[in-house]
């Protein structure tokens, strides 16, 4: 007695495994569709604020148009308004930080994956990572209260008396100013480099060290020649972090840098940044046409942050497939 086709015979799935497959493909569809929805949704959120600060900012728009980037003049008792000083201030507080927090920041990040002790380098990390996670006022009112004082009373008169000659340092030490904001921004920004500097050292594969060390070189020497080469695609992106940072901070740079809206080489003279001005005068900003002034300057600080993105990830690009293994 002869039974019917099996589904091994005929090369059927059986009725199990098909419906397993049929519910799998099905949950397959269902999750690329959630992604695509996540995906498609920060685009339009994105979208959605600029076109929202667009709309805002058109009375600012139509009234200066181009010369809003290129004045110099701020002041809201006659609508006059220029962007200008704010951009000034944003760049050179931000420059200023970074000149003083990278090297800080990648030496420490070298010395915590590559020479300390067990013992120390976990201290170490976890006040990294403690100072990364304190509130920005917190770090406003050191400045306000130590540092400024300290400025005043000690180094800029100090820096004047032998650096007078250049005009980054001139003028009277009032404390704050440009060279208080950034160095705060510098104290806060030494963190984010630290923290993923080290981890992007920490990610070099041990072969690279290994290979350098057999060669005969030193420990200083296998970590210039071997480990920053192989992590400097990382270390770009910790400084362009730190950068978009330094760009977007208000609270403790409200608090240090004076809020003039003028443009001067000394750093110890007052200034403003974009960020700043938003944090200080929105709330006294009446007339549309002064609303719409603030919210150009906020929708230029969002085009400036979406460029230094930008930049950061072609530079990143171009790093890695300049660097030995890197795609091609």
């Amino acid at each position: 007695m002869t039974g019917g086709p099996t589904g091994a015979a005929t090369g059927a799935p059986p009725p199990g495994l098909a419906a397993a497959t049929h519910w799998a493909r099905r949950g397959d569809r269902v999750y690329d569709a959630i992604t695509r929805v996540g995906a498609l949704a920060v685009i339009v959120v994105v979208a959605g604020l600029v076109v929202g600060m667009g709309h805002a900012a058109r009375p600012a728009i139509r009234a200066f148009g181009w010369r809003f980037l290129v004045g110099s003049t701020w002041d809201p008792v006659a609508e006059r308004f220029g962007a200008l000083p704010f951009v000034y201030g944003t760049v050179v507080s931000s420059t200023l930080a970074l000149a003083l927090a990278v090297p800080v920041g990648i030496g420490a990040a070298i010395f915590l994956a590559e020479l300390a002790p067990g013992p120390v380098r976990a201290a170490a990390a976890f006040v990294v990572e403690l100072m990364a996670a304190v509130p920005s006022v917190v770090y406003g009112l050191w400045g306000v209260f130590v540092l400024a004082p300290l400025l005043r009373t000690w180094v800029e008169p100090a820096l004047g008396a032998r650096l007078g000659f250049l005009p980054l340092f001139q003028g009277p030490p009032y404390g704050v100013g440009m060279l208080a904001a950034g160095l705060v921004l510098a104290t806060m920004v030494v963190p984010y480099v630290t923290a993923v500097g080290r981890e992007v050292l920490r990610a070099v594969p041990d072969s690279q060290r290994e290979a350098a060390l057999g060669l005969g070189a030193t420990r200083w020497e296998t970590v210039r020649i071997a480990v920053l080469p192989y992590g400097r695609p990382g270390l770009i992106a910790a400084v362009l972090l730190a950068l978009g940072r330094a760009v977007g901070e208000t609270m403790a740079v409200t608090m240090v840098i004076g809020n003039r809206p003028e443009i001067s080489l000394s750093l110890f003279a007052p200034g403003h940044t974009m960020a700043s001005v938003i944090a200080n005068e929105f709330a006294e900003a009446t007339s549309d046409l002064y609303q719409g002034a603030l919210i150009e300057i906020g929708l230029l600080l969002l085009g400036i942050t979406a460029l230094v993105n930008l930049l950061a990830r072609l530079l990143v690009w171009r790093v890695a497939r300049a660097a030995p293994g890197g795609p091609s």
